[in-house]
Protein backbone atom coordinates (compact mmCIF):
# COMPACT_ATOMS: atom_id res chain seq x y z
CA UNK A 1 0.00 0.00 0.00
CA UNK A 2 1.51 3.33 -1.11
CA UNK A 3 1.45 6.16 1.41
CA UNK A 4 0.58 8.79 -1.20
CA UNK A 5 -2.16 9.50 -3.69
CA UNK A 6 -1.61 10.57 -7.27
CA UNK A 7 -2.53 14.19 -6.52
CA UNK A 8 -0.28 14.22 -3.46
CA UNK A 9 2.63 14.15 -5.87
CA UNK A 10 1.24 15.60 -9.11
CA UNK A 11 0.19 18.78 -7.28
CA UNK A 12 3.74 19.21 -6.03
CA UNK A 13 5.06 19.77 -9.54
CA UNK A 14 5.65 23.05 -11.32
CA UNK A 15 6.36 21.85 -14.85
CA UNK A 16 9.33 23.86 -16.10
CA UNK A 17 9.37 25.35 -19.60
CA UNK A 18 12.20 27.84 -19.14
CA UNK A 19 15.08 26.58 -21.27
CA UNK A 20 15.87 29.44 -23.69
CA UNK A 21 16.18 27.05 -26.66
CA UNK A 22 12.58 25.80 -26.39
CA UNK A 23 10.58 26.83 -29.45
CA UNK A 24 6.87 27.60 -29.49
CA UNK A 25 5.97 24.04 -30.45
CA UNK A 26 7.93 22.77 -27.43
CA UNK A 27 6.11 25.19 -25.14
CA UNK A 28 2.71 24.22 -26.49
CA UNK A 29 3.37 20.50 -26.14
CA UNK A 30 4.80 21.05 -22.67
CA UNK A 31 1.59 22.77 -21.60
CA UNK A 32 -0.40 19.84 -22.98
CA UNK A 33 1.77 17.46 -20.96
CA UNK A 34 1.17 19.44 -17.77
CA UNK A 35 -2.59 19.33 -18.32
CA UNK A 36 -2.53 15.60 -19.03
CA UNK A 37 -0.65 14.84 -15.82
CA UNK A 38 -2.68 17.41 -13.82
CA UNK A 39 0.31 19.05 -12.15
CA UNK A 40 0.24 22.17 -9.96
CA UNK A 41 1.48 24.70 -12.49
CA UNK A 42 3.34 25.40 -15.69
CA UNK A 43 6.29 27.74 -15.15
CA UNK A 44 6.85 29.25 -18.56
CA UNK A 45 8.96 31.95 -20.22
CA UNK A 46 7.22 35.30 -19.76
CA UNK A 47 6.63 35.99 -23.45
CA UNK A 48 4.41 32.89 -23.76
CA UNK A 49 2.56 33.40 -20.48
CA UNK A 50 -0.64 34.88 -21.90
CA UNK A 51 -0.99 31.98 -24.32
CA UNK A 52 -0.23 29.54 -21.49
CA UNK A 53 -2.96 31.07 -19.32
CA UNK A 54 -5.43 30.75 -22.19
CA UNK A 55 -4.61 27.06 -22.66
CA UNK A 56 -4.83 26.33 -18.93
CA UNK A 57 -8.17 28.08 -18.48
CA UNK A 58 -10.74 25.65 -17.11
CA UNK A 59 -8.10 23.23 -15.81
CA UNK A 60 -6.69 22.76 -12.31
CA UNK A 61 -3.18 23.68 -13.53
CA UNK A 62 -2.00 27.21 -12.73
CA UNK A 63 -0.02 29.46 -15.09
CA UNK A 64 3.23 30.69 -13.54
CA UNK A 65 6.29 32.55 -14.75
CA UNK A 66 9.58 34.07 -13.62
CA UNK A 67 10.61 37.53 -12.44
CA UNK A 68 14.22 38.76 -12.58
CA UNK A 69 15.22 35.38 -13.98
CA UNK A 70 17.73 33.79 -13.85
CA UNK A 71 20.34 36.05 -12.22
CA UNK A 72 18.23 38.44 -10.12
CA UNK A 73 20.20 41.51 -11.18
CA UNK A 74 17.30 43.46 -12.68
CA UNK A 75 16.49 46.75 -10.98
CA UNK A 76 13.62 46.67 -8.54
CA UNK A 77 11.58 48.89 -10.87
CA UNK A 78 11.95 46.35 -13.68
CA UNK A 79 11.02 43.45 -11.39
CA UNK A 80 7.94 45.37 -10.30
CA UNK A 81 7.03 46.02 -13.95
CA UNK A 82 7.60 42.35 -14.80
CA UNK A 83 5.31 41.34 -11.96
CA UNK A 84 2.61 43.74 -13.08
CA UNK A 85 2.79 42.47 -16.64
CA UNK A 86 2.69 38.87 -15.44
CA UNK A 87 -0.48 39.57 -13.47
CA UNK A 88 -2.03 41.25 -16.53
CA UNK A 89 -1.11 38.22 -18.65
CA UNK A 90 -2.94 35.83 -16.33
CA UNK A 91 -0.15 34.59 -14.07
CA UNK A 92 -1.28 33.04 -10.79
CA UNK A 93 2.15 32.34 -9.29
CA UNK A 94 5.34 34.37 -9.73
CA UNK A 95 8.81 32.88 -9.19
CA UNK A 96 11.17 35.80 -8.49
CA UNK A 97 14.95 35.75 -8.09
CA UNK A 98 16.47 37.78 -5.26
CA UNK A 99 19.27 40.20 -6.02
CA UNK A 100 22.13 37.77 -5.41
CA UNK A 101 24.82 40.44 -5.68
CA UNK A 102 23.17 42.63 -3.03
CA UNK A 103 22.69 39.59 -0.80
CA UNK A 104 26.38 38.70 -1.02
CA UNK A 105 27.19 42.36 -0.34
CA UNK A 106 25.10 42.35 2.84
CA UNK A 107 22.77 45.12 1.67
CA UNK A 108 19.76 43.64 3.42
CA UNK A 109 17.59 46.75 3.16
CA UNK A 110 17.87 46.63 -0.61
CA UNK A 111 17.22 42.89 -0.70
CA UNK A 112 14.11 43.25 1.44
CA UNK A 113 12.73 46.16 -0.57
CA UNK A 114 13.40 44.28 -3.82
CA UNK A 115 11.45 41.23 -2.65
CA UNK A 116 8.71 43.38 -1.14
CA UNK A 117 8.12 45.18 -4.44
CA UNK A 118 7.16 41.97 -6.22
CA UNK A 119 5.13 40.62 -3.31
CA UNK A 120 3.16 43.88 -3.09
CA UNK A 121 2.18 43.71 -6.75
CA UNK A 122 1.31 40.03 -6.60
CA UNK A 123 -0.61 40.05 -3.33
CA UNK A 124 -2.59 43.13 -4.34
CA UNK A 125 -3.90 41.03 -7.23
CA UNK A 126 -4.38 37.92 -5.05
CA UNK A 127 -1.44 36.15 -6.72
CA UNK A 128 1.30 34.13 -5.01
CA UNK A 129 5.08 34.57 -4.94
CA UNK A 130 7.93 32.08 -4.71
CA UNK A 131 11.22 33.74 -3.73
CA UNK A 132 14.28 32.09 -5.30
CA UNK A 133 17.46 32.26 -3.22
CA UNK A 134 20.02 30.48 -5.47
CA UNK A 135 21.50 28.71 -2.46
CA UNK A 136 24.58 27.41 -4.28
CA UNK A 137 26.11 30.89 -3.95
CA UNK A 138 25.10 31.57 -0.33
CA UNK A 139 26.29 30.78 3.19
CA UNK A 140 23.84 29.28 5.67
CA UNK A 141 23.58 32.54 7.63
CA UNK A 142 22.56 34.34 4.44
CA UNK A 143 19.94 31.71 3.67
CA UNK A 144 18.55 32.05 7.18
CA UNK A 145 18.40 35.84 6.87
CA UNK A 146 16.47 35.47 3.62
CA UNK A 147 14.02 33.06 5.28
CA UNK A 148 13.42 35.66 7.99
CA UNK A 149 12.85 38.40 5.42
CA UNK A 150 10.45 36.24 3.43
CA UNK A 151 8.57 35.30 6.58
CA UNK A 152 8.20 38.96 7.55
CA UNK A 153 7.03 39.88 4.04
CA UNK A 154 4.56 36.97 3.96
CA UNK A 155 6.04 35.34 0.87
CA UNK A 156 4.11 32.27 -0.18
CA UNK A 157 7.16 30.08 -0.85
CA UNK A 158 10.91 30.16 -0.41
CA UNK A 159 12.68 28.33 -3.22
CA UNK A 160 16.15 26.84 -3.37
CA UNK A 161 17.36 27.70 -6.83
CA UNK A 162 16.75 28.63 -10.45
CA UNK A 163 18.19 25.43 -11.88
CA UNK A 164 20.69 27.53 -13.80
CA UNK A 165 23.24 28.07 -11.03
CA UNK A 166 26.05 25.73 -10.04
CA UNK A 167 23.80 23.54 -7.89
CA UNK A 168 20.20 22.73 -7.11
CA UNK A 169 18.15 21.63 -4.12
CA UNK A 170 19.92 19.76 -1.33
CA UNK A 171 18.30 18.07 1.64
CA UNK A 172 20.37 20.17 4.03
CA UNK A 173 19.13 23.39 2.43
CA UNK A 174 15.53 22.22 2.40
CA UNK A 175 15.69 21.34 6.10
CA UNK A 176 17.27 24.71 6.89
CA UNK A 177 14.66 26.63 4.90
CA UNK A 178 11.78 24.75 6.48
CA UNK A 179 13.22 25.28 9.96
CA UNK A 180 13.79 29.03 9.56
CA UNK A 181 10.66 30.01 7.61
CA UNK A 182 7.32 30.77 9.20
CA UNK A 183 4.53 28.23 9.13
CA UNK A 184 2.72 30.32 6.49
CA UNK A 185 5.70 30.10 4.12
CA UNK A 186 5.96 26.96 2.00
CA UNK A 187 9.19 25.50 0.59
CA UNK A 188 9.91 24.74 -3.06
CA UNK A 189 12.78 22.58 -4.32
CA UNK A 190 14.29 23.22 -7.74
CA UNK A 191 17.14 21.42 -9.42
CA UNK A 192 18.11 17.78 -9.01
CA UNK A 193 14.74 16.17 -8.22
CA UNK A 194 14.51 13.81 -11.19
CA UNK A 195 12.51 10.76 -10.14
CA UNK A 196 9.59 9.78 -7.94
CA UNK A 197 11.70 8.59 -5.03
CA UNK A 198 13.53 11.91 -4.95
CA UNK A 199 10.19 13.74 -5.04
CA UNK A 200 8.83 11.66 -2.17
CA UNK A 201 12.03 12.26 -0.20
CA UNK A 202 11.74 16.05 -0.38
CA UNK A 203 8.03 15.76 0.43
CA UNK A 204 9.05 14.10 3.70
CA UNK A 205 11.17 17.19 4.45
CA UNK A 206 8.14 19.47 4.16
CA UNK A 207 8.51 20.53 0.54
CA UNK A 208 5.16 21.32 -1.12
CA UNK A 209 6.37 22.24 -4.62
CA UNK A 210 9.13 21.09 -6.91
CA UNK A 211 10.33 22.55 -10.18
CA UNK A 212 10.60 19.71 -12.66
CA UNK A 213 11.47 19.09 -16.27
CA UNK A 214 11.13 15.30 -15.96
CA UNK A 215 7.47 15.48 -15.07
CA UNK A 216 6.38 12.64 -17.33
CA UNK A 217 8.97 10.23 -15.94
CA UNK A 218 8.07 11.00 -12.32
CA UNK A 219 4.34 10.84 -12.85
CA UNK A 220 4.59 7.67 -14.94
CA UNK A 221 6.43 6.08 -12.01
CA UNK A 222 3.71 7.28 -9.63
CA UNK A 223 0.94 5.94 -11.81
CA UNK A 224 2.66 2.58 -12.14
CA UNK A 225 3.11 2.23 -8.37
CA UNK A 226 -0.51 3.23 -7.77
CA UNK A 227 -1.83 0.88 -10.43
CA UNK A 228 -3.19 3.67 -12.61
CA UNK A 229 -3.36 3.53 -16.41
CA UNK A 230 -0.55 5.02 -18.45
CA UNK A 231 -0.94 8.51 -19.90
CA UNK A 232 0.26 8.70 -23.51
CA UNK A 233 1.52 12.21 -24.03
CA UNK A 234 4.35 13.05 -26.37
CA UNK A 235 5.87 16.38 -25.38
CA UNK A 236 9.12 17.48 -26.93
CA UNK A 237 11.87 19.52 -25.32
CA UNK A 238 10.44 20.04 -21.84
CA UNK A 239 13.88 20.92 -20.51
CA UNK A 240 14.38 23.36 -17.66
CA UNK A 241 15.42 23.02 -14.04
Amino acid sequence: MQDFTYHDVSKMIDHSLLNPTLCVADLESGIELAIAYDVASVCIMPYHLRRCAELLAGTDVQPSTTIGFPHGGHTTAIKRAEASRAVDDGCQELDMVINISKTLSGDWDYVQQDIAAVIEVAHAADRKVKVIFENCYLRDDQKIRLCTICTDLKADWVKTSTGYGTGGATHDDLKLMRQHSGDHVQVKAAGGVRDLDALLAVRELGVTRCGASRTAEMMDQARQRLGLPTIDVKASGSAGY
